[in-house]
């Protein structure tokens, strides 16, 4: 499974940019599309923009981030209640 990310752009630099995730700095190529520019979010796929997001869609996609890390918390909690491995 390929899983992609939302980020922020920070800085361009040629045809590279800083990008942020969670407050988490990382470096994604810009070769694969055009016409990006400072305050654009992009989805990021193994350090390569992918494609171009409107904000609004760019929040929703962090938005069900964070509730998967949320749940992940919460199973993580059952886990060590029960003893048991939840899969």
């Amino acid at each position: 499974m390929c899983l992609s990310i939302p980020a922020k752009v920070e800085k361009i630099d040629g045809d590279m940019a800083v990008v942020s995730v969670g407050g988490a700095k990382y470096n994604a190529s810009l070769q694969m599309i055009d016409d990006i520019k400072l305050g654009d979010y992009i989805l990021m796929h193994t350090g390569f923009a992918i494609q171009k997001l409107s904000p609004e869609d760019a929040e929703e996609s962090l938005k069900i981030f964070e509730e998967f890390e949320e749940l992940n918390r919460q199973l993580d909690e059952e886990e060590k209640k029960t003893g048991e491995r939840i899969v």
